[in-house]
């Protein structure tokens, strides 16, 4: 029975989902195959059944799930927050387009850790904040 027990927790365990740190400097995107380097703007995401991916910024994740239709697909979708700290849950996050801040694929675009944090960056940095939904249908429309 006590074997059991642990046969179960340990299998319960094995299957949690959650995101692997990103190897700076290590890792390549996904989408665009640059080495990630900058904390500020890489993104995240993993697939229900665990699979990791990593982007080099926001803009490639968001790229990659138009080009695949895949978004329904993922347990988490992660962001870097601009500011610093935890990464951020890409639905949640606000976003700024600025042309002064530059983003690796040269968007411009960084993410905060809500509207609020976006539009205060908007006010100093000038540009425009987006919601996830906006953002993803303002990058469709750039696609080639």
């Amino acid at each position: 029975m006590k074997y059991l027990l642990t046969v179960l927790l340990t299998s319960l365990f094995a299957c949690a989902l959650e995101a692997k740190p990103i190897e700076f400097g290590q890792d390549q995107c996904h989408y665009c195959k640059m080495t990630i380097v900058n904390r500020q703007f890489a993104a995240q995401c993993v697939t229900r059944k665990g699979k990791q991916f990593h982007y080099d910024a926001a803009e490639c994740l968001v790229q990659e799930l138009a080009k695949n239709g895949n978004e329904s697909e993922m347990s988490m979708i992660l962001v870097s927050n601009y500011a610093g700290g935890p990464t951020l849950n890409a639905g949640k996050a606000g976003y700024l387009i600025s042309p002064k801040i530059k983003s690796p694929m040269g968007a411009f675009l960084s993410a905060f850790a809500n509207q609020e944090e976006a539009a205060r960056a908007c006010q100093e940095q000038g540009g425009k904040v987006y919601t996830w939904q906006a953002l993803k249908a303002r990058l469709a429309a750039e696609s080639p």
